[in-house]
């Protein structure tokens, strides 16, 4: 059993904050055949299978720098370990939609990931997702508490269907094969034309002049 975990503050005037990503990204992941989302665990689960692995999907509901809290209950009941949860969540330091796998480590200042360094320690997997930086430490708080803009829609729907397209690879531990099913959605390789090239004119043959007559003047010289 698996258990993936978004990073995000629940309510709807948060809903489409850059610091919500991790919740955009459960949610494209549980329109995928998911149980509905039920109350638990001080947030809002939900169960599926994702290929041959049972996976638990969790939004904790206590605000971001409560979520250790709610991820360490479900691991307790569902008897889990740290190797058993993946958390996803916003990224300062990638660029816009730029993914990064990560075991461990420090939590960079991250509310979320602090929370669960105290709850469950640090050992867990993280999906580091990419939300760029605002240029000075000043204007982080604002800067991750503001919906993306519609300029950022593009990428951030490639990178959401890129996670959905490979969230089979991340289930059975295949990291380099979901990161390669996101890039191939936030940079498609070209698509042919379907166009042929024009095919070459005729060249005289080898030894042989060109004949620069008109068709009437090789006509009357034929006879003549």
């Amino acid at each position: 059993m698996k258990l993936f975990i978004g990073l995000g503050n629940p309510g709807a005037k948060y809903s489409q904050n850059r610091h919500n990503i991790g919740f955009m990204v459960v949610d494209r992941i549980a329109e995928s055949g998911f149980a509905p989302w039920k109350s638990k665990f001080q947030g809002q689960l939900s169960e599926g299978r994702i290929g041959q692995e049972k996976v638990i999907l969790l939004k904790p509901a206590t605000f971001m720098n409560l979520s250790g809290q709610s991820v360490g209950e479900a691991m307790r009941f569902y008897k889990l370990t740290p190797a058993d949860i993946t958390v996803f969540h916003d990224e300062l330091d990638l660029v816009p939609g730029k993914v990064r796998l990560k075991t461990g480590g420090g939590h960079a200042g991250h509310n979320g990931l602090r929370s669960l360094h105290q709850h469950i320690g640090p050992e867990y997997h993280r999906v580091r997702l990419g939300i760029g930086h605002p240029g000075h430490k000043d204007k982080v708080a604002r800067y991750v508490l503001h919906d993306f803009a519609k300029s950022e829609a593009g990428w951030l729907d490639d990178l959401l269907r890129g996670i959905e397209d490979g969230i089979a690879h991340l289930a059975a531990g295949e990291g380099p094969k979901f990161l390669n099913a996101i890039a191939l959605r936030l940079n498609p390789p070209r698509a042919s034309t379907g166009k042929q090239a024009p095919k070459p004119a005729a060249q005289p043959e080898a030894g042989k002049a060109e004949d620069a007559r008109s068709p009437l003047q090789r006509l009357k010289d034929k006879f003549s």
